[in-house]
């Protein structure tokens, strides 16, 4: 069931890094997001599969995460995720289709999910660098999203606002993750 898998898509941020995602089941993913909806039909998105362990390197030292967990800088070598699919758009086709990539995104996540795995979707992204680490071309296209997929390796759950109203995501002593979410009364408006 859709719902099943959207609860199951969750912001994952530490990975088993031995654990590979071939370029196939990579493709099948990006075969899947290339059927979503376009803004005018342009289908501007292009996507960069990466599961090379060394590009899989170059891509991760471009990324910055989970802004909230201040005291965290990133997966710890072997949580690492093990690919990416890096969401570009083609300059000569269109531009600023930001709409696009999120329906992309959140359709490749899912792609991900129905296949056992997860991943996190980033925006923070040092982009020169990125373009410099894997020679994209930044007149052809630009780097909108950086999909970062594994095997999860954390628990992540949801759970109600607290009192305070804050959405900010944490973590326990142990580690676990919560995201808090608001309830659907919360979100109806007759």
């Amino acid at each position: 069931m859709l719902k099943d898998l959207v609860i199951k898509n969750r912001s994952y941020r530490r990975f088993d890094e031995n654990y590979e995602i071939s370029e196939k089941e990579l493709l099948e993913m990006i075969d899947t997001a290339r059927f979503t909806p376009s803004t005018v039909n342009s289908q501007a998105l292009k996507f960069m599969p990466v599961n090379d362990k060394e590009k899989c390197g170059k891509v991760f030292e471009t990324l910055a995460w989970a802004g909230l967990l201040k005291d965290w800088s990133g997966p710890a070598e072997g949580e690492r995720p093990s690919a990416y699919i890096i969401i570009l758009c083609d300059l000569a086709i269109g531009s600023n289709k930001m709409y696009d990539d999120g329906i992309a995104a959140q359709t490749l996540m899912l792609s991900a999910v129905e296949k056992g795995f997860g991943g996190c979707i980033l925006g923070a992204i040092n982009r020169e660098k990125l373009a410099s680490n894997l020679g994209i071309d930044t007149e052809k296209y630009s780097i909108d999203l950086v999909l970062a997929l594994g095997k999860p390796a954390e628990n992540i759950s949801l759970v109600d606002l607290p009192e305070s109203g804050s959405t900010a995501y944490y973590r326990d002593e142990k580690g676990n993750h919560f995201v808090p979410k608001r309830s659907l009364e919360e979100l109806i408006i007759y």
